[in-house]
């Protein structure tokens, strides 16, 4: 275990982190494949409906409804801290309406499955802001002292979050649509609020933690919910990735995983987070 200079003490070792980190790595790296090419599937799928309408829904279902079963599956067994359940959402920030359900915000240019893509990119960009601004305090010495190895997680899952928003802007781009590289969510002043305001890595962590969960629910309500067989197994390869970074920060702090037989999805982030 290692105490800072503010009486903070990482609950695991550093190199048990080190090498949670390391595999955490391996996994994204096997990720990547599918990632991107159920990323490509999706853009062409979305062009096919474009020129010759409607595909067979029976098909999509089907196909769905597999993809959805297998992600919860891998997400449960990576999910859940010892204390029952995921920590509270940053405070004060919404959920958005119901995941899947029509938004007067959202319903603008992204629209189908474009506006989960929207979202998901969104939802990504804000981690990586969230991170890069926990390593701009640590380095500004606003966190007290940051344990090395939490800082190369931190780096790490940063970067990941980086790819998968590269991947997701590839199909909206991909599809005629605009990049997304801001953070266009209605929580996002608050989130940016609580960040600032941290003055420890505990605080840190528990914030990336609801931002962790949020994402990796509402991969998995994707999977259930959009029609495209790209979506879905472009949602299902990062889910699990996002699920390993929440277990991680359980780790962090003193959270033993305990795997749930259901991932839930009550802090999924809902469409009308969105503000394009």
């Amino acid at each position: 275990m290692t105490t800072t200079e503010g009486g903070w003490t990482l609950p695991i070792s550093e190199g048990e982190l080190a090498g949670l980190t390391r595999e955490l790595h391996e996994a994204h790296q096997d990720t990547l494949p599918a990632m991107r090419a159920g990323a490509r599937d999706l853009v062409e799928e979305v062009r096919a409906r474009r020129a010759d309408g409607p595909r067979d829904l029976g098909r999509r279902r089907f196909l769905f409804g597999a993809g959805g079963a297998a992600a919860a599956l891998t997400l449960a067994a990576c999910s859940s801290s010892g204390s029952g359940g995921s920590p509270a959402p940053v405070p004060g920030s919404p959920s958005g309406s119901a995941p899947g359900s029509p938004s007067g915000s959202a319903s603008g240019q992204y629209t189908g499955d474009l506006k989960v893509v929207a979202l998901a990119t969104a939802l990504e960009n804000q981690a990586v802001g969230a991170y890069q601004a926990a390593l701009d305090a640590a380095k500004a010495g606003r966190l007290g002292t940051v344990p090395p190895a939490v800082a190369t997680f931190i780096t790490t899952a940063m970067g990941q979050h980086a790819d998968h928003a590269k991947v997701w802007n590839s199909v909206l781009t991909g599809a005629g649509k605009p990049a997304i590289t801001d953070v266009p969510l209605s929580n996002q002043p608050v989130t940016l609020k609580a960040l600032g305001a941290a003055t420890d890595v505990a605080t840190v962590a528990k914030l990336a933690l609801s931002l962790e969960d949020q994402a990796a629910q509402t991969y998995l309500f994707a999977t259930y919910n959009v029609t495209s067989p790209g979506g879905i197994a472009t949602a299902a390869s990062i889910a699990p990735v996002e699920a390993m970074h929440a277990a991680i920060l359980n780790y962090v702090l003193g959270q033993y995983p305990v795997p749930d037989d259901f991932l839930p999805v009550d802090k999924a982030a809902g469409p009308g987070l969105l503000t394009v």
